[in-house]
């Protein structure tokens, strides 16, 4: 292949498959109830047969561990619950002797409170890195702004020692990095060198636009961020120091709560060398209430459709979308949009078959290839995640009954996605050989990977057949996306185009028969029913369908 032919060829991941694996949660090797990097080479069987193409680890770098990993003390070590350095070149190298890309997890917006960098700005306002953090004095007597905090609370914290608050959107532990000090850009962009130099193959950046803040802001009367124009200052500088000569084999994806449409053209577009996709929160923000994401309201179809079909035009030749429903901060997408009943099997292969048919790089969360459920606890003491621990104080102390919070938590809480990988019926599900760190879902003697796999109707293999589309098809890949019915309720078609080549995808939400409006003839490429509709124009509860046209 000539320079012009690699200058106009779509770039890899295109075709491409990401998995994430919360480390914690997916296998534990030693038996102290903890999933770790043993735990994530013993399973990469799965993966590979799986079919995915890159492995998302969330943070397994040393921590505090207050919001499990996602507060760093040290960057360029693991933390001993996960294994060693010399355990992750292991893992590593398995996964590229398979196939297989590994990316990190980089949380550059915020350390751990213990990380050196933090505990030196603490030390007195004159300390040489006093300015890596943000630190404002109090305004008219109180926090410097009225920002609260994403985990409940106030977004600033009283520094006793030297009499200035320091910024955290997240818990107190997690003080905010300023970006606007070049020194720190540098120790970030030398650390994600030595990453990629020692082998890593991308970057999955957490709360990225977060790193840039409108400075007139930090001081007053400002209720809520908004991110700053210089945020694409930022990721240029990034690119240039970071990846260029080697981005095309790297994978870089931002996520970026609040970001439009027209924020992700400009991170996405090649030709302004920023990211290469972002994660974006519309779509799974709008079952969430007015005031908070715990009061749920319910879904409406017709709002789905019209946020993912806007991103689908939006980015239309001009960037860059993900596609994901479930990740670890999300609860399980069969429980959450379909019916983790009796219909688990039919609408989980059905969102999935929806999603993956989108045009963008499709994200699976560990466990939804086997329709993993939400959890259901039932007390405040089973779970372990700070802000459904902090949300349930906060409610509780402002009013609302202990019972009503729970019941939110159930649904919305991000521990239904963390509850550990079952891999078999068996009491600890496969997963450990000791006491989990969190229950394991109660329904694991019937949902697991080993029953699902031998399973003639196993969601696993709907996965696998997706995947091998998506590698096996340009028009999946590449093709125009035409949203169909966007008024339907409870019907999701839409066609991918290209050339001469033209697909129909059509869904049903619901668990009732659907007499569809549009036309289902065609050639059946996928589909979630084994046997064949006796009428053609209808859609069973929750079917999925991928048709050839014409």
């Amino acid at each position: 292949m000539n320079d012009d032919e690699l200058q106009t060829a779509p770039a890899w991941w295109t075709t491409a498959v990401v998995y994430q694996i919360y480390p914690r949660s997916f296998a534990d090797s030693n038996g102290d109830g903890i999933g770790d990097l043993g735990g994530i080479r013993s399973k990469l069987d799965h993966l590979e047969q799986l079919g995915v193409d890159v492995v998302w680890l969330s943070p397994i770098y040393s921590s505090p561990q207050a919001d499990n990993g996602y507060d760093i003390s040290d960057y360029q070590n693991i933390d001993p619950l996960f294994g060693s350095l010399e355990e992750f070149d292991l893992l590593l190298a398995d996964m590229h002797s398979r196939g297989i890309k590994l990316v990190m997890d980089l949380v550059v917006n915020h350390t751990s409170d213990e990380h050196a960098w933090f505990e030196e700005s603490q030390l007195s306002r004159d300390s040489a890195k006093r300015d890596w953090y943000v630190w404002r004095d109090a305004y008219d007597d109180r926090e410097p702004n009225l920002w609260r905090s994403a985990f409940s609370g106030p977004a600033w914290t009283l520094d006793e020692t030297t009499g200035q608050y320091y910024l955290h959107l997240f818990a107190a532990k997690q003080p905010d990095l300023n970006w606007e000090n070049r020194q720190v850009r540098t120790a970030v962009y030398d650390m994600m060198n030595w990453w990629l130099d020692r082998g890593v193959d991308g970057f999955r950046m957490d709360v990225i636009n977060h790193i840039a803040k409108v400075q007139a802001d930090l001081s007053g009367d400002s209720m809520s961020m908004l991110m700053g124009a210089q945020i694409h200052e930022y990721l240029q500088e990034m690119n240039r120091e970071v990846f260029a000569g080697r981005a095309a084999d790297l994978i870089t994806v931002g996520e970026m709560p609040g970001v439009t449409v027209d924020d992700a053209v400009l991170f996405t577009s090649s030709d302004r060398l920023e990211l290469d996709m972002v994660f974006q929160f519309e779509h799974v923000d709008l079952d969430h209430g007015p005031a908070t994401k715990f009061d749920t309201v319910p879904l409406s179809l017709v709002n789905l459709k019209r946020s993912l079909g806007r991103w689908q035009d939006g980015l239309a030749g001009s960037g860059w979308n993900s596609l994901y429903f479930g990740n670890h901060d999300q609860p399980r997408s069969v429980s959450r949009f379909g019916d983790d009943g009796r219909y688990r099997y039919e609408s989980a292969t059905m969102l999935a078959t929806i999603l993956h048919l989108h045009c963008g790089t499709p994200y699976v969360y560990q466990g939804e290839e086997i329709g993993m459920t939400n959890v259901g606890f039932t007390s405040i003491d089973q779970y372990r995640d700070i802000e459904s621990i902090n949300y349930y104080a906060e409610a509780v102390a402002a009013g609302q009954s202990p019972e009503h919070v729970l019941d939110s938590l159930r649904f919305r809480s991000r521990d239904n996605a963390r509850t550990p990988i079952p891999w078999d019926a068996s009491e600890a599900a496969g997963f450990t050989t000791g006491m989990p760190w969190i229950e394991i879902t109660p329904n694991h003697t019937e949902i697991n990977v080993s029953t699902d796999r031998a399973n003639p109707r196993s969601i696993f293999d709907h996965y696998q057949r997706l995947i091998a589309l998506r590698h096996d098809s340009e028009v999946v890949a590449l093709g125009a996306f035409a949203m169909l019915e966007p008024e339907h309720p409870t019907l999701y078609a839409f066609t991918r185009t290209l050339g001469d080549e033209r697909l129909l995808v059509v869904g049903n939400f619901s668990g009732n028969t659907l007499d569809s409006p549009v036309s289902l003839a065609g050639s059946l490429v996928i589909g979630n029913y084994a046997e064949s509709s006796d009428v053609a124009h209808l859609l069973r509860p929750w079917e999925a369908r991928v048709i050839r046209l014409g």
